[in-house]
């Protein structure tokens, strides 16, 4: 049996899940906040980042390798990495994109939230809005015409764009100058396995930062 380790709030412990509930894969849910569960992973990855999953003898960390490691060992019907290698570079491109230049700026604004007043940097959240407005710019242009980030199937890419588009819009809201993001960011949500996500971190809403808002 697969063991995860993972919060059901953090952005790239959804990222993982929602390959997880994409094939309906079976695995040990190891939740962090427990004691016990806390004391394993630090034992299994002293950085004490997570996701971590544990296969057999085999600890594989960082979220986009934990799916790699998923599509290669432990392959549904939604593959998550096309076999073709040029179609595996788009996917890992994106895949990329939405953790570089969308989760990497809205965590910056989210950790500065959790700073004392006297420590926080205006310059540096500024610097991260406009670098998510300089994604979605970006983003929009390239979903036109697209059903989901690297062409027509659900992949890597998208495990990756949901949990950071959702998050991302709750601190620099995604306007009506960037269309095809909105209608993208609707379409992860829709998606069962996203949906299921985002339900089970819904007790934890309060502890965003920023404060949630009332949607979604």
């Amino acid at each position: 049996m697969l063991k995860l380790y993972a919060h059901p709030f953090s952005s790239y412990c959804q990222k993982v899940l929602i390959a997880l509930y994409e094939n309906g894969t079976p695995f040990e849910y190891r939740m962090l906040g427990d004691e016990q569960a806390g004391a394993e992973l630090a034992a299994l990855w002293p950085l004490k980042r997570f996701p971590v999953l544990v296969d057999g003898g085999e600890t594989v960390v960082e979220s986009s390798i934990v799916i790699e490691h998923l599509d290669l060992h432990h392959p549904g019907p939604v593959r998550f990495m096309p076999a073709d290698a040029r179609a595996a570079l788009r996917v890992r491109t994106m895949d990329r994109f939405f953790d570089n230049y969308v989760m990497t700026p809205m965590q910056r604004i989210v950790f500065d939230a959790m700073r004392p007043e006297e420590a926080r940097d205006p310059h540096g959240v500024a610097e991260a809005r406009r670098m998510l407005d300089a994604a979605y710019a970006w983003l929009d242009g390239a979903m036109a015409g697209r059903e989901w980030a690297a062409g027509d199937g659900f992949s890597l890419a998208d495990c990756a764009a949901a949990p950071s588009l959702f998050y991302a819009d709750w601190v620099q809201p995604v306007g009506d100058a960037f269309p095809h993001v909105r209608a993208y960011r609707g379409r992860l949500l829709a998606r069962p396995s996203f949906a299921r996500a985002v339900d089970e971190a819904r007790p934890y809403r309060g502890y965003f930062p920023p404060g949630a808002p009332d949607r979604d």
